[in-house]
């Protein structure tokens, strides 16, 4: 096939990633994907192929994320696309949510992305050639009650890809970071989702948020089937962007936070551009 590539793909047994997965496999591309599971993967995937590499990898455990590249780059001799998709939803105020949820939280959603990334990159390096693209979410760039740890962790994978995107510009590296509305997928489910254990009865606007986000499990609008095709054909762009927003609820929360920033931005110009020293 014309624009085969090999794609290295993280949380592949549900969810975008399992359509990602799919979809690419159907397409006759390499697949190298990971789970905590490998045979929940296997299952999920329900194909046994020479260009698919299922693989059990514990993204907080950096020895593990480079044996899997290693693996990857020994079976297809090449690291084209990276996509960073493991992560799960955390929910409740920062009161609420115990340093040990907190913490393991970021290890998944942010530190599991950065071991992919720095592992991946002396390949992507010796190419001269590669895309990485992280799912963060629209709770990254605008964040909604009761869910602040999760919103921190999205916020840092949209900061770290903007900025790795500036690093590694210099090797034809690309770099796209994702911002997905709701899906629907397994999100919101117990298997993809944490709420905190001990609730404080005081926080009545966050479970209330809490809760009509339960409630949308399955009815989610966006499809992932549309979405993994979405992030396929930005990957195979000459110019991908550095930004893709997925879905109508994730544009039009988007543009609601452009237009606010704007306006505190704007109340407050004239303090913001008074802090030069005078003389």
């Amino acid at each position: 096939m014309q624009n085969k590539k090999t794609w290295f793909i993280t949380g592949a047994s549900k969810g975008f990633g399992l359509s990602l997965v799919t979809q690419l496999l159907n397409a006759g591309h390499n697949v190298a994907a990971t789970s905590r599971n490998v045979a929940e993967l296997i299952k999920a995937v329900n194909v046994t192929a020479p260009h698919f590499l299922p693989m059990q990898v514990e993204l907080g455990n950096e020895d593990s994320v480079g044996c899997a590249l290693h693996q990857t780059n020994a079976a297809f001799h090449s690291i084209d696309v990276v996509i960073n998709n493991a992560g799960y939803g955390i929910g409740g105020s920062i009161e609420e949510l115990t340093d040990r949820e907190t913490r393991d939280s970021f290890e998944v959603n942010v530190f599991g992305t950065l071991n992919v990334i720095r592992m991946a990159m002396p390949y992507m390096r010796q190419q001269h050639s590669g895309h990485i693209i992280n799912i963060a979410s629209i709770a990254g760039f605008t964040g909604a009650t009761g869910w602040s740890v999760y919103a921190a962790t999205k916020f840092s994978v949209v900061g770290l890809s903007e900025v790795l995107a500036q690093d590694v510009a210099e090797f034809g590296v690309k770099v796209t970071v994702v911002a997905p509305g709701a899906f629907r997928t397994s999100f919101l489910t117990d298997d993809s989702l944490n709420i905190a254990k001990r609730p404080i009865a005081d926080y009545t606007a966050v479970h209330q948020t809490q809760s009509r986000y339960l409630q949308m499990n399955g009815a989610q609008s966006g499809d992932p089937e549309k979405a993994a095709a979405a992030i396929i054909e930005v990957a195979q762009m000459e110019n991908p962007p550095l930004y893709l927003l997925l879905g109508e609820d994730a544009y039009d929360r988007a543009m609601a936070k452009l237009q606010k920033l704007e306006r505190e931005f704007r109340v407050n110009e004239a303090i913001t551009k008074s802090m030069a020293f005078n003389g």
